[in-house]
């Protein structure tokens, strides 16, 4: 059995508002630099979804509109993969396609 690790760094401000995101994988090799994070966790025990989501200072509106609809479109794949619900994936799929044609992330 092979054990994985994924460290994040957060650097805050003195407002304790996030100026830059580090994070490294074991597996990946070097370290890289992230604007935004959104981490969501499974706790079995309380039945209920844990969230993490950060953003550093300098990242756009326009960013985080792109970063929003890609993190919905992509998360809709994993749901397809962990549950084989296509009709339900599709309707997200096509919301979320209109959603970001409104956001201004689609033509």
């Amino acid at each position: 059995m092979k054990v994985s690790e994924i460290n994040f760094k957060v650097l805050v401000d003195d407002d304790h508002l996030p100026v830059d995101i580090k994070w490294e994988a074991s597996d990946a090799g070097e370290k890289s630099h992230a604007k935004s994070m959104m981490i969501a966790l499974w706790d079995a025990k309380e039945n209920n979804t844990l969230r993490i989501d950060l953003w550093t200072k300098d990242m756009s509106v326009d960013e985080m509109k792109k970063f929003y609809h890609q993190n919905v479109m992509t998360l809709t794949d994993t749901y397809i993969r962990a549950t084989s619900d296509e009709a339900t994936a599709k309707k997200v799929k096509a919301f979320f396609n209109e959603i970001g044609k409104d956001l201004g992330v689609l033509k």
